[in-house]
């Protein structure tokens, strides 16, 4: 499955804005280790490396995004379509599992077969 986040240089998330998800419950954080390591901008949580980036030549509302393959610490809200620079998707936020930050998008559907790639 493709996430797509923005990110800055220096292997750190930038946020869109701040969420109305409510996450309940304990929670239970995984770590990575090793270099490169891309986390939440606002608590530090992990979520992805940089091994699982599959392209960085997206662009988002507000500038670069990348394409992740993989993320950990993270919660998916409720899908919704989008019209995106590539067209028409089905996307839902995610969210970061510790402080509720939207951290990206998951793309859920691609209605031109040319952008599948992303699901």
């Amino acid at each position: 499955t493709g996430y797509q986040r923005r990110v800055r240089e220096g292997a750190t998330l930038r946020l869109f804005s701040n969420s109305k998800h409510i996450h309940m419950g304990r929670i239970f954080k995984s770590y990575l280790t090793g270099p490169n390591i891309y986390s939440c901008s606002t608590c530090r949580s992990h979520l992805s490396k940089r091994e699982q980036v599959v392209s960085k030549a997206f662009q988002g509302r507000h500038g670069r995004a990348y394409l992740f393959s993989k993320c950990i610490n993270v919660s998916l809200g409720p899908k919704e379509d989008r019209m995106l620079i590539t067209g028409m998707h089905t996307v839902a936020d995610i969210y970061c599992i510790d402080c509720q930050s939207v951290v990206g998008w998951k793309y859920e559907q691609a209605q031109d077969d040319a952008q599948k790639y992303k699901i």
